[in-house]
């Protein structure tokens, strides 16, 4: 972006309240075009449906940009896990409800939700185990202290290729690039699809022409083969697109989760 725009573009971390310390910075700051948020998926789909006092207006705020890309999740068991297939594992978890245990990088995560909304499409109970991140419940995985985790491919699939882990499907509708040996999960639990995009806004009274500037580099950038293949490494999908397309996105996302969040009482701090 920097080359094409003409001027530095700085990646600046502000951590916290799963993602609302930057999102208030952004809200709040001046709208120039010079400002961007890189959203994961809670700042605007899943942080207002959980929390209560969000202190940002999820929609208001802010103007999408463009949409940068979206991870497959992969459904991986430890290695020694009786089932075999999807559908062994789904026939276990009726035959013993509520004893199979999923991990997540914590409750609200979208690792967490993926389960919630698999357990709900096919009709099974599964008992939630919440970690703080990702690595220590694959680590716990492992080590056969807890027996599934879907979460993305580009933290699941090397240990899926080492032999650690194994992976039973895909969370997308289709099946992944990264790995198209796994069948989708709605090949056997029809209606399910989860695939968390990240993708980039800007405060809501940024001018029309400078949204369209950073458009233009954005997508100019996610076109480069080098960057691509990067991205097709790590198990992402490049999107680029317009801002009404990833504004559409975006209502999808909301539209998707609000039952499974509703229905599960799942709320976070």
């Amino acid at each position: 972006m920097g080359a094409i725009l003409g001027q530095p573009v700085i990646v600046e971390n502000r951590p916290g309240g799963t993602g609302t310390v930057a999102a208030i910075m952004v809200a709040r700051g001046p709208a120039d075009g010079l400002t961007l948020l890189y959203c994961p998926p809670p700042i605007q789909i899943l942080n207002p449906l959980m929390m209560r006092n969000i202190p940002y207006d999820a929609m208001a705020d802010f103007a999408p940009v463009v949409a940068l890309m979206r991870a497959p999740k992969l459904l991986v068991v430890r290695p020694d896990f009786p089932a075999r297939d999807l559908a062994g594992l789904i026939a276990l978890a009726k035959a013993r409800p509520g004893a199979i245990t999923y991990a997540s990088s914590g409750i609200g995560s979208s690792a967490h939700l993926a389960g919630a909304l698999f357990a709900q499409l096919a009709g099974i109970e599964l008992l939630h185990v919440p970690y703080r991140g990702t690595a220590p419940g694959v680590q716990d995985l492992m080590a056969g202290r807890v027996d599934m985790v879907m979460d993305t491919a580009a933290a699941l699939l090397p240990l899926v290729r080492e032999g650690r882990l194994r992976a039973l499907a895909v969370s997308t509708r289709d099946p992944a690039a990264a790995a198209p040996e796994l069948p989708p999960i709605a090949a056997t639990v029809p209606g399910f699809h989860d695939a968390s995009f990240n993708y980039l806004v800007v405060a809501s009274r940024t001018p029309p022409e400078a949204i369209a500037a950073l458009n233009a580099a954005v997508d100019r950038v996610l076109a480069d083969p080098a960057i691509r293949a990067r991205f097709e490494s790590l198990g992402a999908e490049p999107l680029g697109g317009t801002p009404a397309a990833l504004g559409a996105m975006v209502q999808e996302e909301i539209a998707r989760w609000r039952g499974v969040i509703e229905a599960q009482r799942i709320t976070i701090e």
